[in-house]
């Protein structure tokens, strides 16, 4: 006997639950990148919270809004991004208890968060024999998808930082490298047709590093590299920008919805 609707705890499989892949979703994306990193920074460091107090908070906050997530019918932008931004900045925070306060190199964490993302996605095209983003439309594809989502925030945290501050490359360096990977993936796959999914994560794991190694140029003050604006200010700039675009995005689907 089927279960109520009322009491079904995630909905049947159906509509796609993430967003299409425009240039709305990758300003946002990286956007969300940057705020991950400055945001953690200001609630560990400006705010005195502290790597454990500030992990513990954002886990759960993340784990709320990802129930919210799954639980929803369809894809919102409010819930999707909501969820982006809770798990960049968990994500950062994984990377930064690993390297702060356990002292794992940061060349080990790469590595290890490399190995994790390359075993998720060989599990999830072996059950769902697919990577692609347009099928996420069952709760065991959307927790593949979610997991992806984490380790590539946890990667790309550990990688930026290995090659700004490991490697002594620099934050301004950091983001021109990982900026040109970038340009190079887009590259492959419009003049030399690569495959979509593939170039997809790529990307998705290089806006990452990308994205926190701008946030830390802005952010960090000019003796260490920076431009010196500080955690709170970088912080407050692209959340609002990010904020502005996703009310357009709820409101654009609202209308393409009733119309």
């Amino acid at each position: 006997m089927s279960q109520p609707a009322s009491l079904t705890l995630f909905p049947p499989a159906g509509r796609n639950k993430v967003p299409e892949v425009t240039a709305f979703f990758w300003i946002i994306k990286m956007m969300s990148t940057t705020v991950g990193e400055t945001a953690a920074d200001y609630l560990n460091v400006n705010l005195g919270l502290g790597l454990a107090s500030t992990s513990a908070v954002t886990g759960l906050l993340l784990a709320v809004a990802l129930f919210f997530q799954m639980r929803a019918k369809r894809y919102v932008p409010s819930l999707y991004w909501t969820s982006v931004l809770l798990i960049s900045v968990f994500g950062t925070l994984i990377t930064d208890n690993l390297s702060d306060r356990l002292g794992v190199p940061l060349s080990v964490s790469t590595t290890a968060f490399s190995l994790a993302l390359i075993a998720t996605f060989a599990v999830w095209h072996a059950r769902e024999g697919t990577l692609s983003i347009r099928a996420i439309d069952t709760v065991r594809r959307e927790c593949f998808y979610w997991a992806a989502i984490l380790f590539t925030f946890a990667l790309g945290t550990a990688a930026g930082d290995w090659v700004a501050e490991g490697l002594g490359l620099g934050y301004g360096y950091s983001a021109l490298l990982f900026g040109g990977l970038i340009g190079a993936i887009a590259l492959a796959r419009y003049a030399f047709r690569a495959d979509t999914v593939a170039c997809f994560w790529l990307a998705y794991v290089l806006t990452r590093p990308f994205g926190a190694s701008c946030g830390d140029l802005m952010s960090q003050s000019v003796q260490d590299g920076g431009l010196g604006l500080g955690t709170a200010g970088t912080s407050a700039m692209f959340l609002a920008t990010i904020v502005g675009l996703v009310i357009y995005l709820s409101l654009a689907q609202k209308r393409l919805v009733n119309s």
